[in-house]
């Protein structure tokens, strides 16, 4: 007996069950945000997000492995496209110019994704972020591991052209200048529209300096030819 299976793709039907699946996404980070700053975060547990969420626990965890990934989620994704950027560098680029190519492209990726967010709630889940022991910890280990793997990026995409300790520096300045640059709009009550735009003045900020940095002249280029110094 031959049975036939229909597997037609619908591509709207998809499309609406990404947007719902977004929905309940954002409606978890928002009711987990409200409730660390009404009651604490090493007090609110899983259930309790679930439950003002009107979603059950399971579906907590189809979303987050734990509640401080609530603050910090969907992160690696978006930091390969970061690295995989500097990973196509190109011929013509000095390494602050990959640097800032790499962090448009991020950007363009990242924006689209986050919620719309009102600077009360930016507000909210930054102060958490700076006055919650576990959640800085969790942030700054983010940050240093991120600040390492661009620097280590950056090596690889200028072998012999560039040392550890000046990769490190140009990735500390523009990192450190995003972070700093973002944490004032939102800690002034911007919109989240001015935080994007502070945290791209950050990048211009650290910019004068990273622009400086050249390929010493008679290194190998990213083909193995040595260049002229002429």
């Amino acid at each position: 007996m031959e049975v036939s299976i229909n597997c037609t793709f619908d591509p709207v039907q998809e499309s609406r069950r990404e947007r719902k699946k977004q929905l309940t996404r954002q409606r978890i980070v928002m009711t987990a945000v409200r409730l660390f700053e009404e009651q604490g975060y090493e007090q609110t547990t899983v259930a309790q997000i679930a439950a003002a969420a009107d979603v059950d626990p399971k579906t907590f965890f189809n979303y987050f492995r734990s509640k401080d990934e609530v603050l910090f989620n969907d992160v690696e994704p978006d930091f390969d496209v970061l690295l995989g950027a500097i990973a196509e560098r190109r011929p013509e680029e000095g390494p602050g110019e990959v640097l800032a190519r790499a962090i448009q492209t991020y950007a363009a990726h990242r924006r689209p994704k986050v919620p719309a967010r009102e600077p009360a709630e930016l507000s909210a889940a930054t102060r958490l972020a700076l006055t919650t022991p576990a959640l800085q910890a969790k942030g700054l280990y983010l940050l240093l591991d991120l600040q390492q793997r661009i620097a280590g990026e950056l090596l690889k995409a200028f072998p012999g052209r560039l040392d550890p300790i000046t990769a490190a520096a140009m990735t500390g300045a523009v990192i450190g200048a995003i972070q700093q640059a973002g944490m004032a709009s939102v800690q002034l009550d911007r919109s989240q529209e001015e935080l994007w735009e502070a945290a791209q003045h950050g990048v211009d900020v650290a910019l004068h300096g990273l622009l400086s940095v050249r390929p010493s002249a008679g290194s190998p280029n990213p083909t193995g030819e040595r260049t002229s110094s002429s």
